[in-house]
């Protein structure tokens, strides 16, 4: 008896729209991996509306999100235990003798080529697998890197539908020529919720010789959505080659209602601290709200690009007081995918939002109620502490309007936020660029719930990027150092810190932030004086006593100030120390970098010889 013939899952019309574009690598990669993982079905989408419509209604169709009450609004469950980027299966894979340094998960690329295909076999048999066109930059920009996105998830689909720019075209323009990122996903097994179940064999592996990534067994967004943070390792190896840089920054434009322009910052801060707040202040714009392409000027100056479209953003601590813009967005009706919140009677309900919480609904457990426990005797919070929803920026009131200009907008600071009780004062300006680099590299900050681990423990994040390197340290603050050197009109660069706390009350209110930000606008200006001190400009205090009555009509008295920014000499040096112990074990790390960190030990140990251990009033320095 003669075997059926297996129906091609590739239909003609899906054929064409790929012969279309006349690139036989890119139609050889789709066609590898069907061959692969086996679906049923293969849908070529090119971003038109129909197709856009399409992913929506299957994702709401197929159950992976679900329908709230505000029309356009939906909401996604991950797994239980697939709520955060688990780094400990998050490889890059190297050559044999290649080494990244100490920080970055590195694997031999035959080994790991050789398992993620093993674990890959089938896996989406019965499913239907999309093919799906983005940019990431700006649509015709010298920034742009045109991207293909192969997945088997509706949700993973509709959430870069939001976050980035449909490149279909782009590839139709290019007609077959220059290189291109590829991402290929797989939610794999589902579970009776529609839960990736394999987690023991989740997997997400960083090709950077082919510039592709695998990532199966999960569907939380940061590891799923291909042209999120996978994408965002491939830039930043692509980009040390290049006259421009990729970072985990975003970028706003800072207005004073006194002055008649506009100040662009980007800005660094690891998850939950305070980095989209600082981009959504209200009275200024917002270009993107985490990773931004920098590149030089033909005026001397850095200009700077919105990688994404959109906004992937922790929605804990979100509520109407403190964030009247993003709230307004998030109760009104337009197209957001809430994700591991609580749902009640179609309302999404998220921790610390002024709302009274439910004690009963649905959220990433399954059906909740006040008290219940995990398998492990865990109380289960009502919503996910790294709950998130997507939106694109133009739903914004406050979207910059050259949020999509091809070459960007030009830089006047860089921001690298920490979040520490007891060592960082909330704002500093870095004495040059060298030691800004210095400030943005000695990074700690008290780990959250974005990644799988311990919560509240003090971690070094360089430039908050340290999860995410793909190139040695060393050489990666090599590139910063001569990046900043190449520019005649460098942005200056500022430290943040907005959690120092005494006795466990937080010194600087919610709000403060917007002071910060217009003093270093101020300075950005040459408008404001500062007092130098071992570890940078800190601000004066008749200043910022005009920009807290100025912003927030707040009278900002003189022990608040000692209190801020008084220079805790002891736990300063201490970071340094542990900062030593790090750098000084990667390998090539540039001597500038030395020379910074050698300059403010020396500082500090004058001040301490010079008026005492323990900590010094900031007006000892004035």
């Amino acid at each position: 008896m003669t075997a059926p013939v297996k129906k091609d899952p590739l239909a003609e019309n899906d054929r064409k729209k790929l012969r279309e574009l006349n690139n036989p690598r890119l139609t050889a990669i789709v066609e590898e991996v069907i061959l692969l993982c086996r679906p049923e079905k293969v849908t070529v989408l090119t971003g038109c509306p129909e197709d856009m419509d399409y992913v929506r209604e299957m994702a709401l169709r197929r159950g992976e999100e679900t329908p709230l009450a505000i029309p356009g609004h939906s909401v996604h469950f991950d797994g239980y235990h697939d709520q955060a980027r688990d780094m400990a299966n998050t490889r890059i894979l190297v050559a044999p003798g290649e080494s990244m340094g100490g920080g970055i998960n590195a694997f031999d690329r035959e080994k790991g080529l050789a398992e993620i295909r093993a674990l890959m076999e089938g896996i989406m048999a019965g499913k239907e697998m999309l093919v799906c066109f983005y940019d990431l930059g700006p649509i015709n920009s010298r920034f742009s890197i045109p991207s293909l996105q192969i997945t088997d998830s509706f949700y993973v689909a509709h959430c870069e539908n939001l976050l980035y720019r449909q490149g279909y075209g782009e590839f139709r323009r290019r007609n077959g020529k220059g290189e291109f990122f590829h991402f290929i996903h797989s939610a794999g097994a589902l579970d009776e919720r529609g839960n990736s179940k394999s987690l023991h064999c989740r997997r997400t592996f960083i090709d950077l010789q082919e510039k592709r990534v695998f990532t199966i067994n999960n569907q939380y967004a940061g590891s799923s959505v291909g042209l999120k943070k996978p994408a965002f390792r491939l830039s930043i190896h692509q980009s040390l080659s290049r006259d421009w840089m990729c970072e985990h920054m975003f970028i706003s434009g800072v207005f004073r209602p006194t002055k008649k322009r506009v100040t662009y910052f980007t800005g660094a801060f690891p998850s939950a601290s305070g980095k989209t707040s600082t981009a959504m202040i209200p009275g200024h714009t917002i270009v993107g709200d985490d990773l931004a392409f920098i590149g030089p000027g033909s005026d001397g100056r850095a200009w700077a690009a919105n990688v994404e479209q959109g906004i992937f953003g922790i929605i804990e601590d979100i509520n109407a007081v403190d964030d009247p813009l993003l709230w307004q967005v998030l109760t009104t009706p337009r197209e957001i995918i809430f994700s591991n919140v609580l749902v009640k009677d179609g309302v999404p309900y998220w921790s610390n939002m002024g709302r009274e919480i439910p004690q009963r609904g649905v959220n990433h457990s399954g059906p909740w109620f006040q008290g219940k426990r995990d398998g492990e005797g865990r109380e289960i919070p009502f919503s996910s502490k790294n709950s998130r929803y997507t939106l694109r920026i133009s739903e914004l009131e406050n979207a910059d309007p050259c949020a999509n200009d091809p070459a960007g907008v030009p830089l006047g600071g860089i921001i690298f936020g920490g979040r520490d009780a007891d060592i960082s004062v909330p704002v500093l300006e870095a004495l040059n660029w060298a030691h800004g680099v210095y400030c943005g590299a000695t990074i700690e900050s008290e780990t959250t719930a974005a990644t799988i681990g311990r919560q509240g423990v003090l971690k070094h994040n360089p430039m908050a990027i340290i999860e995410f390197l793909s190139v040695p340290l060393g050489a990666y603050l090599r590139k910063y150092l001569q990046f900043g050197a190449a520019l005649r009109r460098p942005p200056r660069i500022f430290r943040t810190n907005y959690f120092l706390r005494d006795k466990g009350e937080f010194l600087n209110g919610k709000l403060d932030k917007k002071v910060w930000l217009w003093w270093m606008e101020g300075r950005v200006h040459n408008e404001l004086k500062a007092i130098r001190t071992p570890i940078g400009w800190i601000p004066r205090h008749e200043d910022l006593r005009i920009l807290f009555r100025d912003a927030l009509n707040k009278d900002y008295r003189m022990a608040d100030y000692e209190k801020q920014f008084t220079l805790r000499i002891d736990r300063l040096l201490e970071r340094i120390g542990r900062m030593e112990a790090v750098f000084t074990a990667e390998h090539s790390v540039p001597r500038g970098f030395f020379r910074e960190m050698e300059r403010e030990k020396r500082e500090l140990e004058a001040a301490r010889k010079d008026f005492g251990e323990g900590s010094l009033s900031p007006l000892v320095f004035a």
